[in-house]
């Protein structure tokens, strides 16, 4: 009988000291999820504030540039993608909406920014950001 016992014994602390393990490995596994797509988002975040950043410089270097298709913005194994629309969404305005993607992640940026025909200066009006 008292071999009875102690196997009994062996079956629920093993039972136990498996259901601790595993629940340890799911926390640890979620931990890490959760930190790898925190970090994929703020590179994606990254990724397309200097996508928006390299439209804006080539409204400075170019008042009138335009690209409604939108352009590449290579930043290192990472790309952005940026249309600038001229007069949008008033005229002396342009948007520029700067959008990147890193493991799934994907942020977007939308700069509108003020052109003073007479100088040509120009100044960022308004500055959003999106996750899509």
């Amino acid at each position: 009988m008292s071999g009875q016992a102690v196997l009994s014994l062996v079956f629920l602390i093993g039972g136990i000291a498996i259901l601790v393990g595993v629940s340890l490995a799911f926390l640890v596994t979620s931990f890490l999820s959760t930190s790898f797509g925190f970090e994929a988002s703020q590179r994606a975040l990254a990724v397309a504030t200097a996508g928006a950043e390299d439209g804006m410089l080539q409204l400075i270097r170019n008042k009138s540039f335009s690209d409604i298709v939108g352009y590449s913005v290579p930043l290192g194994n990472n790309t952005a993608t940026v249309t600038v629309t001229q007069n949008s969404p008033t005229v002396g305005q342009a948007t520029v909406v700067s959008t990147a993607a890193v493991s799934g992640h994907r942020r977007r940026l939308q700069v509108i920014v003020s052109i003073d025909p007479a100088t040509g200066q120009v100044s960022v009006v308004s500055w959003q950001q999106t996750s899509i």
